[in-house]
This record gives structure tokens, sequence and C-alpha cells, in this order.
């Protein structure tokens, strides 16, 4: 018995490119979405020889067609510099193996990333300082979510720091202020 993609495909669009940093989330998304069947072998009325060139045929041919397709849907749901690094990878599973090994297994340098994207964050003057509030905090629960632990004081602290040079005054309002924020 061999496991073949179903023909019924699910709706991907939704599923946010992977760029490397997103691998687990995106790699859950992806084998959660996936339709595998049990296709038995296909029945003959020939002798067995016959019936086993005929089965490895067909069983060849639909390898090729889903592997086709599923390299397609790893390839089309990666930013472009990805695509290029694993385009000429000849099957589904080298791309899969590839990713797993590079991204899968790295916690620490996922760590290590998504640390360095929170303290590089800085606000600028030329968007909403809301919009800039929410990224900080979208950052904050990322490095939050991999599993780095830091109190609401160091949170609330770096956020100040991060405001642009022209809030300067407010800032330094808000840090001589009794109160915690």
């Amino acid at each position: 018995m061999a496991i073949f993609l179903n023909k019924t495909l699910p709706d991907l669009s939704k599923l946010e490119p992977l760029d490397g940093n997103n691998f687990k989330h995106w790699s859950q998304k992806l084998l959660f979405e996936k339709l595998l069947v049990d296709v038995p072998n296909t029945p003959t009325d020939v002798s067995d020889d016959a019936a086993t060139i005929v089965s490895d045929d067909a069983s060849k041919k639909r390898f090729e067609m889903d592997n086709k397709t599923v390299k397609g849907h790893l390839l089309n749901h990666m930013t472009n510099p990805l695509f290029d690094l694993f385009v000429t990878n000849k099957s589904a599973k080298e791309i899969w193996d590839s990713l797993e090994k590079k991204y899968g297994v790295d916690d620490a340098g996922k760590k290590k990333y998504v640390v360095g994207q929170w303290i590089k964050f800085q606000m600028v003057d030329n968007k909403p300082i809301m919009e800039q509030v929410h990224e900080y905090d979208n950052l904050t629960v990322v490095v939050l979510t991999v599993g780095m632990k830091m109190c609401e004081i160091l949170q609330d602290n770096v956020l100040l720091e991060k405001f642009p040079l022209s809030w300067s005054d407010y800032r330094n309002q808000l840090k001589h202020k009794k109160k915690n924020l």
C-alpha cells in the first residue's frame, strides 16, 4: 500500500510564505492542511509478472505527478531567496528534509533571531505611533512565545527607549514618574 496525495488539495492561499524565521509555524500549518490517503496497488487481471510491471509504471507516474505537485506547493509558499535556494532540489522530500534540518531543530538560533529583531526595533516619526506600539507588542509576544522570559517592567522601559528622538521630553517625563507604567 502506498501513500499518495489526494486529488482535492486544500486552499493554501492564506499560508504566509516561509522566510526562514517562521518555519515551525509554517510547517505545522502546511502539515495540518495536507490531505493524504492510502491508495491500494492497482488491481489487474493479468499474470503476476505483468501486473508488477503495470503497477510499478502506474505507481512511478503517480509518484512523479504527486512529487511535482508537492514540490510546487512548497516552493510557491517560500520567499524569493528561499525559493532560489531550493528550486534546484529534485524532490519534495529533499526540500522538506533540508528545511527541517536547517530550520526545524535550531531553537537557540530562533531565539537569537527574535531577540535580535526585538532589540533592533526602533520607532520613527513618519509612522503612526500606535501602529508602532502594536508592532513592538507583536515582537515582544514572539520573544515570549519562543520561551524567553522577561518582566513587564523591562518590556515597558525598553518600549520607552524605542520612542523616536522627537519624543525624548515625553520619554523622560514617563521615566521619572513614581508609578509603574
